[in-house]
C-alpha cells in the first residue's frame, strides 16, 4: 500500500494505492494520525488505486473519521473501486462517510 499526501487549500489529500489489510494497517492509520496531530482535520481520501480493503482497513477509516470528529473535522473518500464500495456498503459503513464520485468534488466537500 502506498499514501502519497498532496495538501490543497486548507485540505490534505491522500492517493491510496495497493491493498488497506492487516499488514499494511498500522502504517497507514500512523499516517493519517500523524497529519491529523500535526494539525490538519480536512482529509481526502482517493481510493481509485485501493484495490483491496479489509476489517483492519475499515478500522482505520473508521479511526480516522472519529479523530477528525472529535475535533470538527472532516474526512470524505472519493473515487471508490468497485469492490471496496462493495466492502463499504456489506459492512454498513458507507453511509457514515461522506463519499464523493471525483477528487475534485470531495476536496470542495472536506471544506465545506
Amino acid at each position: 500500500m502506498n499514501m502519497q499526501p498532496k495538501t490543497g487549500d486548507g485540505f490534505t489529500t491522500f492517493i491510496v494505492t495497493g491493498h488497506l489489510n492487516a499488514t499494511t494497517a498500522p502504517a497507514a492509520e500512523a499516517t493519517l494520525a500523524g497529519t491529523i496531530d500535526a494539525g490538519a482535520l480536512h482529509l481526502v481520501l482517493n481510493l481509485a488505486g485501493l484495490d483491496y480493503i479489509s476489517s483492519a482497513g475499515l478500522r482505520v477509516l473508521l479511526a480516522t473519521y472519529k479523530r477528525l470528529s472529535r475535533q470538527n473535522g472532516k474526512l470524505v473518500l472519493c473515487e471508490l473501486q468497485p469492490g471496496v464500495r462493495e466492502v463499504l456498503e456489506l459492512s454498513g459503513l458507507l453511509t457514515a462517510f461522506v463519499v464523493a464520485a471525483t477528487e475534485a468534488e470531495a476536496e470542495s466537500l472536506a471544506t465545506h
